[in-house]
């Protein structure tokens, strides 16, 4: 059994001593005005307790993030917003391996597994120490685009049954997602200026307010499902990203709907 629980807090910066806050769900520690928001994912895998019917009581992880993570983090912001200097993907990474160290037996005989930091909602990184240890990060872009799915070796009829109203003959749109995960040994590895940089020129560029059937080269031989177009982004970013940084990609197609992709 895999339990994940996010925990969140907000540090004011200008402040060593941090406001407690009395809403976790939104955040505690929290400030009284403007902070630093994180979200940290603690994953623990283990077998679920008769007794309780738990693998690990939430509470012990919410009160362990807030004993011994919280504090490293005040430390680490307040240093750098004390001396002018910039909190790094760097200082992340050393963030989370400090983190797993003071965590790591925190809970027993269970397993400590990803803990993943939501830096805003649409771009985190994570640490993952199975076999070798790991960091990833990603972002997640949007595009606007058109398509019909429709196989010409079928009938009008077959094509209707499988693909519904995906079939209409005029197209029709959607506003996709799409979160592009990369990896390194070490953060200093990861640049996320050049990363965007490449997902914007290499994929999004070719993808915007396009009719994928007509605009696109590789959807006029392959249906413009999300399986196929998160095929088809891992293949023009393999390239600027290299497919030993290139992790994963997922692609939304509503918020209902989504595919994974990790490559051949």
């Amino acid at each position: 059994m895999i339990l994940t629980r996010d925990v969140r807090f907000t540090i004011d910066p200008f402040q060593s001593k941090q406001l407690e806050g009395y809403n976790p769900y939104a955040s505690k520690p929290a400030t009284t005005g403007l902070g630093l928001f994180f979200e940290l994912g603690v994953e623990i895998s283990g077998p679920v307790d008769e007794a309780t019917g738990f693998v690990v009581n939430v509470c012990a992880i919410d009160q362990s993030v807030r004993d011994h993570v919280v504090p490293l983090f005040v430390d680490r912001i307040c240093n750098c917003y004390s001396r002018s200097r910039n909190l790094t993907l760097s200082d992340l990474d050393e963030l989370l391996r400090l983190s797993r160290r003071h965590l790591s037996d925190a809970f027993n005989a269970n397993h400590l597994g990803t803990l993943t930091l939501k830096l805003n909602p649409y771009r985190k990184m994570a640490l993952s120490v199975e076999g070798e240890a790991m960091v990833y990060y990603s972002e997640k872009f949007e595009f606007a685009a058109m398509h019909k799915l429709w196989n010409s070796s079928f009938d009008k009829d077959k094509n209707e049954t499988l693909f519904g109203k995906c079939a209409n003959p005029n197209g029709h749109g959607h506003n996709y997602i799409i979160e592009v995960v990369i990896k390194a040994a070490e953060a200093t590895a990861l640049n996320p200026i050049s990363y965007a940089q490449a997902v914007e020129t290499h994929l999004i560029d070719h993808l915007d307010h396009k009719n994928l059937n007509e605009d696109v080269p590789y959807f006029k031989q392959n249906n413009p499902t999300m399986e196929n177009i998160a095929k088809f982004a891992w293949a023009q970013l393999s390239n600027s990203l290299g497919t030993k940084r290139l992790h994963c990609i997922t692609v939304w197609e509503s918020d209902r709907t989504q595919c994974s992709y990790y490559g051949h």
